[in-house]
């Protein structure tokens, strides 16, 4: 599908709208139109080469939203939770995805993609999360979950959100992090598998709702390149490395002491008793080819 009106990628210089505008730009289909904070930043110029148009705008800012959107025919939006030394600031999210849908539609765009995280919808069917088990992680779900409600009741043309599995680059799983430099040491049940995604491929499956909306219309997609457990994504990096790892599972207590930061301890016990919902096939259905954690993790280290 080709058109003249550009296609909007938001948090352009983040790794999901990065991956985005990178997997447009390399399809050449469309002209891609990146919203920066600071079009300086290396990644902005990076982008402004590869043939991006930049445009400055902030997702707090309602009036350059409307300016980033005007003529565009697709937007590619994401809002996370704000990390500061005190903590997480949740207090902006929400109103973030609120305005850059309300831009979107002011601007008659007609095409709208959103990624969350993989289980927005089905935290609150989790064991334990009536009784406020989970308590301290309900305003990261919730503030998920009304931005997705908010974008299928908008009134688009076509939506659709993008729900990615764990991503393949997160700290637990580099061994440059393991206790010893060999001994992944964690709270997750070992017997448990869990969905993982490489960054590049949720640009890849953005861009493919984008450029194909009608196959994508109305799909809330979890989004899994492979399915595995940590013994099995530990015997992976073993061979690749050549190096002796080991996983443990053990106290939150025992995984803090080993490295494991607090909030990724709590989300694991969290993900022992929810669902995994995000599966390779699919994908797959959809016509996505992505890439397994082997495949990843060998390109990550240039043997690919």
């Amino acid at each position: 599908m080709s058109s003249n009106k550009p296609v909007l990628v938001t948090a352009a210089t983040g790794r999901q709208g990065g991956a985005t505008a990178r997997a447009l730009l390399a399809e050449g289909s469309a002209s891609v139109r990146v919203m920066v904070r600071n079009p300086d930043a290396p990644a902005a110029r990076a982008l402004a080469a590869a043939g991006a148009e930049v445009v400055v705008g902030d997702l707090d800012d309602p009036a350059s939203l409307r300016a980033a959107c005007a003529g565009a025919r697709a937007v590619f939006s994401m809002q996370s939770p704000i990390l500061t030394a005190a903590g997480v600031d949740y207090s902006k999210e929400r109103q973030q995805g609120k305005s850059l849908v309300e831009a979107a539609l002011a601007e008659g765009v007609e095409t709208f993609v959103h990624t969350a995280t993989s289980g927005v919808g089905d935290h609150r069917n989790v064991e334990g999360w009536a009784e406020g088990r989970w308590k301290d992680r309900e305003e990261y779900w919730e503030n998920k979950l009304a931005t997705c409600e908010l974008v299928r009741h908008a009134g688009f043309a076509h939506w659709t959100i993008i729900l990615p599995a764990t991503f393949m680059d997160h700290p637990m799983l580099d061994p440059a992090g393991f206790a010893d430099g060999r001994r992944m040491v964690t709270v997750f049940r070992l017997d448990l598998p869990m969905g993982l995604i490489a960054p590049e491929d949720v640009g890849k499956a953005s861009a493919a709702a984008i450029l194909d909306p009608a196959r994508f219309a109305g799909v809330t997609l979890q989004l899994a390149g492979d399915l595995l457990t940590l013994p099995q994504i530990v015997e992976i990096l073993a061979r690749i490395d050549g190096k002796d790892y080991v996983v443990q599972s053990g106290t939150i207590e025992e995984a803090v002491a080993a490295g494991l930061h607090p909030a990724v301890a709590g989300g694991l016990m969290y993900m022992n008793v929810a669902p995994v919902l995000a599966r390779p096939e699919i994908a797959r259905s959809f016509g996505l080819s992505l890439m397994s954690f082997e495949t990843w993790a060998r390109q990550q280290r240039g043997m690919v």
